[in-house]
């Protein structure tokens, strides 16, 4: 006859549960996200960089954050070596933020990403 696991592996295993199930739902594919996007890459960008004259595309990127569907570019901005972040939203095509990185915000994001992968 098998014995109940102990009461004090409950808490654990609820716990590795939910880890999975939020682990899987932040983890989806690039296809499953350019699924759900009515705005293409291609229409995205040229938006984004409307907001950056002159600006070229270093880094394109489709996620979600903070619940919202959007393309993320990183746009190298002309004689200077700051960064402009233009976010689109991927559903409506509307600009959803533009932020200026300078070199050493780019340092700590890199090093953030890096953490954020391990």
């Amino acid at each position: 006859m098998k014995s109940a696991p102990p009461h004090s592996l409950l808490p654990i295993a609820i716990f590795l549960g939910l880890g999975l199930a939020f682990a899987s739902a932040a983890n989806e594919t690039q296809a499953q996200l350019k699924a759900q996007a009515k705005i293409n890459q291609g229409e995205a960008a040229k938006t984004a960089l409307a907001k950056v004259p002159g600006g070229k595309i270093k880094s394109a990127e489709l996620e979600k954050e903070r619940g919202k569907l959007i393309w993320s570019f990183d746009i190298s901005m002309p004689k200077s070596k700051n960064i402009s972040e233009v976010q689109v939203d991927a559903k409506t095509g509307k600009i959803v933020s533009t932020q200026i990185e300078t070199p050493e915000d780019q340092v700590k994001e890199a090093a953030a990403d890096k953490k954020e992968k391990k």
